[in-house]
């Protein structure tokens, strides 16, 4: 039987790739259920068990509304030479030519996904079930069949499907691929420009809506309207922190969950009578001797009052090698030990970030770290989430010395208590 596969390049991509199992997050209106759609289909006819192929959504209501109409118009009916030989409206179940069965089926009724082998499996909406529809009711259903799966979905934050992404980027069998809605290429730009200009009030929701991002999606600390862009002030003294995680240069080197490891940060901020100013975040996986070159490096060109490295094992680690090129430069910052005193590292940070990014007291300088570090900012205190930049930045509140005004108005000011003069 002929039948003609019709994706645009993205699509295809994902369609050909030969892994097992795939994890698509993307953008509004980037087509997968389109992808879904002719996934099931050809895996549908090829399939030599007794095995079916299920499309599950969040909701059946959701499931059929999305799907149904689309997979009977793309496969058309056999008695019109299309792929469908019988289907049920009210069950949303179609039988193709060679009897291999598609379900479409909603994960709100989970009894319904039991008992029956797959031999594959689309989860839409990921981010929108529950995650023991694919642990405990799908993947033991595509045993029999050695099946596959497909999860698709725009992210909500750094829940279970972002667990899922990660994973599917490192573990043998899985493939992951994030696409953004522009990168449908029948979609008008000018659609797209018309809907960015709607989200002008909040572009977390344009990189999450139409870049697939997994930014959080509710219930952070900060916000982004606290963030500011401003050029780098004429008065103020240079302060840096590092936060140091273990020295391995390889990304490769990941736990078998698929996380990714920590990073190094090296942060640099200007201090001056208006509050912080962030000049430089460098961050990412060195080991130990180019932990120490890139922080005397950053020491060289900012010349700061004082460089915080967090206290223990990590700081006794990289001191040696930084001596040696403070010696090798003629350069010898002040360096102290910051710590995480006797709170948490969530309540730490809120301590020394909030307030100042509240009332406006930090700025950032246009640069290319500020996608990671917005990211984690907007995460905080996500517990799935990485805070390494924002945990550096913190540290500085534990180095910097802080700029007043020469002049402080207190004409308006009486002493509460004349005798103590408060």
């Amino acid at each position: 039987m002929d039948f003609k596969v019709s994706l645009h390049p993205q699509q295809l991509e994902v369609f050909q790739d030969p892994a097992r199992f795939k994890v698509v997050s993307a953008g509004r209106r980037w087509g997968k259920t389109r992808l879904a759609i002719y996934k099931m289909l050809v895996y549908g006819l090829q399939i030599k068990s007794e095995a079916n192929v299920y499309y599950i959504a969040p909701t059946f209501e959701q499931a059929k509304r999305l799907v149904w109409d689309p997979l009977r118009r793309i496969a058309g009916l056999a008695e019109h030479g299309g792929l469908i030989e019988w289907y049920h409206e009210n069950t949303a179940t179609c039988r193709l030519v060679n009897q291999r069965k598609i379900f479409v089926c909603g994960s709100d009724n989970p009894d319904a996904l039991r008992g029956d082998a797959m031999g594959y499996a689309v989860l839409d909406e990921y981010a929108s079930m529950k995650p023991f529809i694919w642990k405990e009711i799908v993947r033991p259903a595509l045993m029999d069949a050695q099946g596959g799966a497909l999860f698709i979905g725009t992210p909500k934050g750094k829940n279970h499907f972002y667990e899922l992404f990660k994973r599917a980027q490192v573990a043998p069998g899985w493939r992951a691929w994030q696409f953004k809605s522009k990168d449908n290429p029948f979609l008008v730009s000018s659609e797209l420009d018309a809907i960015k200009e709607d989200y002008h009030e909040s572009s977390a929701i344009e990189r999450r809506e139409l870049e697939a991002s997994f930014e959080a999606y509710e219930g952070g600390l900060f916000r982004e309207s606290w963030l500011k862009y401003e050029l780098e002030p004429e008065e103020g003294d240079w302060y840096m922190a590092c936060d140091l995680a273990g020295f391995e240069k390889s990304l490769s080197d990941r736990g078998r969950s698929g996380a990714k490891l920590d990073e190094t940060v090296i942060v640099s901020v200007k201090v001056h009578e208006g509050g912080w100013w962030v000049g430089n975040i460098d961050s990412g996986r060195w080991d130990v001797r180019e932990t120490a070159t890139r922080i005397l490096m950053e020491v060289r060109a900012k010349r700061p009052k004082c460089v915080g490295i967090e206290n223990g094992a990590l700081k006794n680690a990289v001191m040696p090698y930084l001596e040696e090129q403070m010696r090798t430069y003629g350069i010898f910052p002040r360096v102290e030990a910051v710590t995480h005193g006797k709170t948490n590292k969530a309540e730490r940070i809120q301590w020394a970030l909030q307030g100042r990014f509240e009332k406006g007291r930090v700025s950032l300088c246009k640069a290319d770290w500020n996608t990671k570090f917005i990211e984690q900012f907007l995460d905080f205190p996500n517990p799935q989430a990485h805070d390494d930049l924002v945990d550096a930045l913190a540290y500085i509140d534990q180095v910097a010395v802080p700029v007043f005004a020469e002049e402080i108005e207190t004409h308006d000011y009486e002493p509460l208590d004349m005798i103590a003069g408060y």
